[in-house]
């Protein structure tokens, strides 16, 4: 024989039954807008510089050249990240491979750049924050009051972050992601290329909130 229920265990089932849906939904909505999280970009405006972050050979240096050509900014810096080991073994075989700092240089040049108009620090990162603080150094020693930062799409909050620790709020910093980027933030879930991208990035983005700089 049942019981009918009391009015507070059936408002009490609702409510749990309420808040799983919610839970559900938020989790729903935090899964397909990850990607797009992950890619905020800024609105694009005229500034003193463009930082390139290293990584690429032709996307970010691409990006970078179309902002150049619109007059975004006067100026482009190209940084330089630590080479694959092995490259060292290949030179001491007689053989010169360009690496990625200089095929950037090189894109640059070719498509028009000046010479003048590039910065290219002699410091070699190892990592995002590195590059974070030659940014400030050349933004102290030049004055420069706003830049655009190109990457790829997914690695653009992790350079907030990390630019943002350096330089602090006195600069402005625009966030840029590459259009030769082929990641789909709305839809990253589609591609094992997004999917791996998010699988190596999310775990350098908590270490970068919890202080670590990678």
């Amino acid at each position: 024989m049942r019981f009918p229920l009391h009015g507070s265990s059936r408002r009490l089932r609702l409510t749990i039954a309420s808040v799983v849906v919610l839970i559900v939904a938020a989790a729903t909505a935090a899964f397909v807008n990850f990607g797009q999280f992950l890619a905020e970009e800024d609105p694009l405006e005229k500034a003193d510089a463009i930082f390139v972050f290293a990584g690429t050979r032709a996307e970010r240096p691409l990006e970078a050249y179309d902002l150049y050509r619109a007059g975004y900014a006067p100026r482009i810096v190209v940084t330089r990240a630590v080479a694959e080991q092995a490259m060292s073994l290949v030179e001491e075989r007689g053989i010169r491979v360009a690496n990625d700092f200089d095929l950037n240089r090189t894109v640059l040049l070719q498509l028009g750049v000046p010479e003048s108009a590039l910065i290219t620090p002699s410091r070699i990162h190892d990592n995002t924050a590195e590059e974070a603080q030659t940014l400030h150094e050349l933004i102290q020693r030049n004055g420069w009051r706003t830049v655009i930062l190109v990457s790829s799409k997914y690695h653009l909050r992790r350079v907030r972050l990390a630019c943002r620790r350096e330089v602090g709020d006195s600069v402005r910093l625009i966030r840029r992601g590459s259009r030769y980027d082929t990641s789909t933030p709305d839809r990253w879930w589609h591609r094992r290329a997004d999917i791996r991208w998010l699988l190596t990035e999310v775990p350098k983005l908590v270490a970068y909130e919890v202080g670590l700089r990678t």
